[in-house]
């Protein structure tokens, strides 16, 4: 600026017209490097500002996915959960109906029983009266007293054999019975396992409860993740925007400078010549 005002003293002839325009020529250059050194810093912290929003976005984006890998997967497990109660269920209701039929069968050997005991003694009872009535009247045929006899025995071996399937179906209702004490069991617990992963107890609990089972803190988990994605991908976008209408005006400005440097250095060099 010295060397400026040094250029244009009036003893080389520039008259003072001429000097007020070379004045009013820097005081605009001036302004102009004012403005570009603005704009450049605005430039900078917004470049600075879109980096770090386009990390965020990144670190944004990755939880989002997780997120939605998680509630996939416990969308997979409520499925799962659903099937055990189901397939529980089914197999308490089966072991219930066989328990019941086991009863039915055990009772029914034991009217049997009851009748082949019955009808064993009538035909012991029958066997002793044949053998006495023999010994009184040998016309009595020993065929009859033969078959008496066999019958006797038979009847006497059906009750065993029969008891046999009694002891068999006793057994089998016993084993029903922890059978189907453990599907009851496995029962209430697939329920429990369902009920604490969706929250849907019955009867209905109260909202607190709800809101710490695992679907609907994963679930929460996810839409929180998708509204910072939402956020930081707003955000980075504004950001952008920003960036590129700062950096059009800096190139404008930058564009101005250069015009009002060559205009000066023109005028400078036009007032000395003259």
């Amino acid at each position: 600026m010295a060397l400026l005002k040094e250029l244009i003293k009036p003893r080389y002839g520039i008259t003072e017209r001429k000097k007020a325009e070379l004045d009013g020529l820097t005081i605009q250059v001036l302004d102009a490097q004012i403005e570009v050194q603005q704009l450049q810093a605005i430039v900078d912290s917004l470049t600075e500002k879109a980096a770090n929003f386009a990390g965020y976005l990144t670190l944004a984006a990755n939880n989002k996915t997780l997120a939605f890998n998680n509630r996939n997967l416990t969308d997979d497990l409520v499925q799962k959960a659903k099937e055990l109660l189901d397939s529980s269920k089914l197999a308490l209701g089966q072991m219930g109906q066989a328990n019941t039929s086991t009863k039915s069968v055990a009772s029914q050997i034991k009217a049997v029983i009851d009748q082949l005991i019955y009808s064993a003694e009538i035909i012991n009872k029958l066997a002793v009266l044949v053998l006495r009535n023999k010994a009184l009247n040998p016309l009595i045929s020993d065929e009859l007293v033969s078959l008496i006899g066999i019958a006797g025995n038979d009847a006497n071996n059906a009750v065993a054999v029969t008891l046999v399937a009694l002891k068999s179906a006793f057994a089998s209702q016993s084993a029903n019975m922890e059978a189907e004490a453990a599907a009851e069991l496995e029962a209430e617990q697939s329920l429990h396992l369902y009920n604490l992963i969706t929250g849907t107890y019955n009867p209905p609990v109260d909202d607190e409860t709800r809101k710490t089972s695992l679907l609907t803190l994963i679930n929460t988990a996810y839409d929180t993740a998708k509204s910072n994605y939402e956020l930081a991908d707003e955000a980075n976008t504004r950001t952008l925007m920003q960036l590129n209408l700062a950096s059009a005006d800096l190139r404008k400005a930058q564009v101005k400078l250069q015009s009002l440097q060559a205009g000066l250095a023109a005028a400078t060099a036009a007032a000395l010549a003259s």
